[in-house]
């Protein structure tokens, strides 16, 4: 058994969200995503992986899903071409300090306002709330394009969310998400699935939800949801897996460890149904 796992599981479990969202913020302890520790490298992922579809955001509305209250990936991705973007969070978590930071390069497409940093709404659009809900969704027009960073991981409703989703994206919409299926105690990429549900939920879970899906797992709901899906394995650590998998649990397993044994994914859906 892994003392040190199960300790620092627990503690991240047990912690207060408000804490945590604090250290989150100041990127102490707690790591955030590559949206907010290198954000022009975010977007000019996105682009890259796009324009290899041929796919462009010229001209575009694009969605930011889970952009962690940090403006940089959408005033890039509208310096690079979109026509407007959509940057939507659950939580209303503004990071202010590094806002003010994109004023000099960025200025057109923001504006202040006391201490605080603003989208300019003719080029952003703020979509804060539950996607699912339908006064949520009302307040944006159908986008073009859907971008996610290591967001689908921590979501507790991938089916219904998936599906609101898909319910904003236009025809010919197309969505590009990247998900990180590894536990985020990173030292120990396939931990998590050695436990039962309800020990994990109750005890072992971060405050930030890791749902525990696998490939196949997504690769059902997206392909419920859209006529169109593209899956790329980015990267897969079967040694690691072999080593552990007596002890992962028969639910995250099909018996082919190349399937079972991939950690980092992403996914190119359109034509939603």
């Amino acid at each position: 058994m892994n003392l040190r796992y199960l300790f620092l599981r627990l503690l991240r479990h047990f912690m207060p969200e408000g804490l945590a969202r604090f250290l989150l913020k100041r990127r102490w302890i707690i790591k955030p995503g590559l949206e907010s520790t290198d954000p022009f490298s975010a977007s000019a992922r996105y682009v890259d992986t796009l324009s290899a579809q041929s796919v462009s955001i010229a001209g575009k509305r694009v969605l930011v899903f889970g952009y962690g209250g940090r403006f940089a990936v959408g005033v890039d991705l509208l310096k690079r071409g979109a026509a407007h973007v959509v940057l939507c969070d659950h939580f209303v978590l503004l990071d202010t300090e590094r806002n003010l930071e994109l004023l000099s390069a960025y200025g057109q497409y923001l504006k202040v306002e006391g201490d605080e940093v603003q989208p300019r709404g003719e080029f952003i659009t703020l979509l804060h709330g539950d996607i699912r809900e339908e006064v949520v969704q009302r307040q944006v027009s159908q986008v073009d394009i859907i971008l996610s960073t290591s967001v689908f991981e921590h979501l507790d409703d991938v089916p219904g969310i998936t599906k609101a989703l898909a319910k904003l994206t236009a025809p010919q919409g197309v969505h590009l998400h990247f998900v990180d299926l590894r536990d985020h105690f990173f030292k120990y990429p396939f931990e998590m699935l050695k436990f039962p549900e309800g020990v994990w939920r109750n005890f072992l879970n971060p405050t930030s939800n890791l749902n525990r899906y696998r490939w196949n797992d997504y690769k059902g709901v997206f392909e419920a949801n859209f006529s169109k899906v593209e899956f790329t394995v980015l990267e897969r650590l079967v040694d690691e897996f072999h080593k552990v998998r007596e002890s992962v649990r028969a639910e995250f397993k099909t018996g082919d460890e190349t399937v079972d044994a991939v950690t980092l994914i992403h996914v190119i859906a359109s034509q939603p149904k």
